[in-house]
C-alpha cells in the first residue's frame, strides 16, 4: 500500500485542490483507508474512534453489515438503473419515508442535499410567484448560487436587528443579480425575518431547524413557531433543511421534536447511512408542481442517477433499522453518557450543546444563540488545539473549530468510556 505522503502527492498532482470536496481539506497529513463501525484506520495503520462520521451521515456506523448486505442483494437480484418509468424499490422507499415522517405528503429523491435544496427553492418560487430567499448566518444549505453565502464569516460585522447583513459569498462566480435576491439574517431573530418579509417579495425562508454546521446551535423557545406564523401571514414557503438533523435526532426529524410543520423538508446524509441519497418532501399542493399539467407552472425534476438502486437499497435498509423498537433510546443512552462525561470533565471551561446524537463543545460559558454569539465568546484557538490533541490520541473530530461531533449506533459504552478517559488526559495538558 502507498504511504500517506505518496497518496497525498498523487492527489495533489491529479485533483484540483488535492481533495474531491474542498470542505474535507485539512492541514493534517492523515489519509484514511478503512472504516468499520465506530473506527477509522489510516494509511500508516493507526486506528481512531470516529466522531466526525464524514460530516454526519454514518448514523449506524461505517460499513454496517445489514446496509452492505442490502446493497449486495440489490446487485445479486440485478436491480439496475433502467431509466424508464418507476421501480418497485423507489416506490418502497417513498412509502417508508412518508410513513416515517408524517409531514411528507409526497417525496422526490435526489443524490445530494445541494440538489434537493436547489429544487426546494425552485418549487417555492413556482408556488408563490416570488423570487427572494431569506437565510440565517451560520447555516449551510448546499453549494449552489441560491444559497451560496459564507457559513462561518469572520468579517460579519456588528449585530444587526432588525435588518440584514451584506451577502458574503461562499464562492467566486456567484452573479451579482443572484446576490441581490438573497437576504441574510441572524438565527433566532424573528424581527429581522419579519423586516425582510415586509421589504422584499420573499418566496421562501430556508433554515436548518438547529444550526449544525457551526456546531449545534438550538432554536430559542418560540423561534421556529414564530417563523411558521410569519410565513403564514406573508405567504412565504417555510423550508426546513434537515439534511443534518433528519433521522439523526428522531425518526420523523427535528420537526417532530419542535412540533412545527414546514411546507417543505429536505433530508439527506443519515437517510442512507453514507450512500448518496437526499430527498424533498412536503405539502401535496407544492410537491404536485413537479407533475403540473400546465407547462407554465411545472417544475422540472430530472436526474439520470435519481433513485439509483444501490443508494435506494441502502436507504430502505437504513430506515428499516431506524424503525426498530428501541433504536433511538439506545442511541440517546450512549449520547447522553458522552454528554454527562464531557460536562464533568470540562467543568466551567466549556459547555456541551447536543441535539440527540449530534454534539459540540463550546469553550465559552453558555450555549450560543447564533453565529455572532460564537464569534464573540468561543475560544477558537483552544478548540483547535483540543481537537488536534484528541486526534493525536486516536479520537477523531474534524480539526476545525465548531464542527459537529456525531455519535453512531456503532459506538459502544466502552468506546464512550475510552473517549472520556482520553479527553480527561488531553484537558489536563492544555
Amino acid at each position: 500500500m502507498n504511504t500517506t505522503q505518496q497518496i497525498i502527492e498523487k492527489s495533489n498532482r491529479y485533483i484540483a485542490g488535492g481533495v474531491v470536496s474542498l470542505n474535507r481539506k485539512t492541514d493534517l497529513p492523515i489519509v484514511f483507508v478503512k472504516a468499520q463501525g465506530s473506527r477509522l484506520k489510516d494509511a500508516e495503520g493507526k486506528e481512531y474512534l470516529d466522531y466526525h462520521a464524514a460530516f454526519a451521515p454514518h448514523l449506524l456506523g461505517h460499513n454496517h453489515p445489514k446496509i452492505n448486505a442490502a446493497v449486495a442483494h440489490a446487485m445479486e437480484e440485478c436491480w439496475s438503473l433502467v431509466g424508464s418509468g418507476t421501480t418497485p424499490w423507489e416506490a418502497r422507499l417513498a412509502e417508508l419515508l412518508c410513513d416515517s415522517v408524517p409531514n411528507l405528503d409526497l417525496v422526490q429523491i435526489f443524490n445530494s442535499g445541494s440538489e434537493a435544496t436547489a429544487n426546494a427553492i425552485r418549487l417555492a418560487r413556482a408556488f408563490t410567484g416570488k423570487d427572494h430567499v431569506v437565510m440565517p448566518i451560520g447555516g449551510y444549505n448546499g453549494w449552489h448560487d441560491e444559497v451560496g453565502r459564507a457559513v462561518m464569516p469572520i468579517n460579519v460585522g456588528s449585530r444587526v436587528s432588525a435588518g440584514e447583513y451584506p451577502f458574503i459569498p461562499i464562492s467566486a462566480g456567484i452573479p451579482e443579480s443572484t446576490k441581490q435576491r438573497l437576504h441574510i439574517v441572524n438565527f433566532n431573530d424573528l424581527e429581522s425575518v419579519e423586516a425582510m418579509f415586509k421589504k422584499y417579495p420573499v418566496a421562501c425562508l430556508i433554515t436548518e431547524p438547529v444550526l449544525q454546521n457551526i456546531g449545534v446551535v438550538p432554536p430559542a423557545p418560540g423561534y421556529l413557531e414564530g417563523l411558521r406564523a410569519l410565513c403564514d401571514v406573508h405567504g412565504v414557503v417555510l423550508i426546513f433543511d434537515e439534511v443534518k438533523t433528519g433521522f439523526r435526532c428522531a425518526l420523523s426529524g427535528y420537526q417532530s421534536i419542535c412540533g412545527v410543520k414546514p411546507d417543505l423538508s429536505v433530508f439527506g446524509k443519515a437517510v442512507a447511512n453514507g450512500w448518496p441519497l437526499a430527498l424533498i418532501g412536503g405539502k401535496r399542493e407544492i410537491m404536485e408542481l413537479f407533475a403540473e399539467t400546465d407547462l407554465r407552472k411545472r417544475v422540472l425534476v430530472a436526474g439520470t442517477y435519481n433513485g439509483h438502486p444501490a443508494s435506494v437499497a441502502a436507504a430502505i435498509a437504513t430506515l428499516e433499522i431506524l424503525r426498530t423498537e428501541g433504536f433511538y433510546q439506545d442511541l440517546e443512552s450512549r449520547s447522553a453518557r458522552l454528554h454527562r462525561g464531557l460536562t464533568d470533565i470540562f467543568g466551567n471551561r466549556a459547555v456541551i450543546s447536543r441535539n440527540g446524537s449530534a454534539f459540540c463543545a463550546y469553550f465559552m460559558n453558555h450555549i450560543p444563540c447564533d453565529w455572532h454569539d460564537v464569534l464573540e465568546n468561543h475560544d477558537f484557538d483552544f478548540d483547535k488545539r483540543y481537537r488536534l490533541a484528541l486526534i493525536k490520541c486516536g479520537i477523531y473530530h474534524f480539526p476545525l473549530p465548531c464542527k459537529q461531533g456525531s455519535v453512531s449506533a456503532a459506538h459502544t459504552d466502552s468506546d464512550i468510556d475510552r473517549t472520556l478517559e482520553l479527553t480527561r488526559e488531553v484537558m489536563a495538558t492544555l
